[in-house]
């Protein structure tokens, strides 16, 4: 995925993997490289983040349902966590630092593109639409 920060026209990141499992939340980046410059993970219901195990510090954004920055910690370290954020839906871990060179604050508006979506195969399609561009997992049926 790409998010980008529309109200500072900045990229937050180009590669962004989308973390909506239990299992892929809870790991995230544990046991994985230092992500590079433009990499990241969102973490799908996700109110704080732990660090437990991590080897190295990440940049930490909250954002809310509209995809408003809420809350953010820079470069939280290894063996720290976050407190529970109240009205977050999604925790995008990036890169240490990409907060400050993209300027990011709270209040901010990000939007993202959703990752490419493969049909089911008792589904057609041309039958569903993405509802929304704040909401990756969110799938209704179309109009016509």
């Amino acid at each position: 995925m790409r998010i980008v920060n529309r109200t500072r026209g900045t990229v937050i990141g180009t590669q962004v993997e989308l973390a909506d499992s239990l299992w892929s939340r809870f790991r995230g980046y544990l046991g994985r490289p230092e992500p590079a410059e433009g990499e990241g993970m969102l973490l799908t219901r996700c109110t704080a983040v732990h660090m437990f195990g991590m080897k190295y510090p990440l940049d930490i954004l909250f954002l809310d349902a509209r995809g408003i920055v809420i809350e953010f910690a820079k470069r939280l370290g290894p063996w720290r966590r976050t407190r529970r954020i109240r009205g977050a839906r999604y925790a995008l871990e990036v890169r240490a630092g990409t907060i400050e060179a993209t300027g990011t604050e709270a209040g901010d508006g990000l939007v993202w593109t959703p990752p490419r979506l493969t049909a089911q195969p008792s589904v057609p399609r041309s039958k569903h639409t993405f509802d929304s561009q704040y909401d990756t997992a969110a799938f209704t049926p179309s109009r016509r």
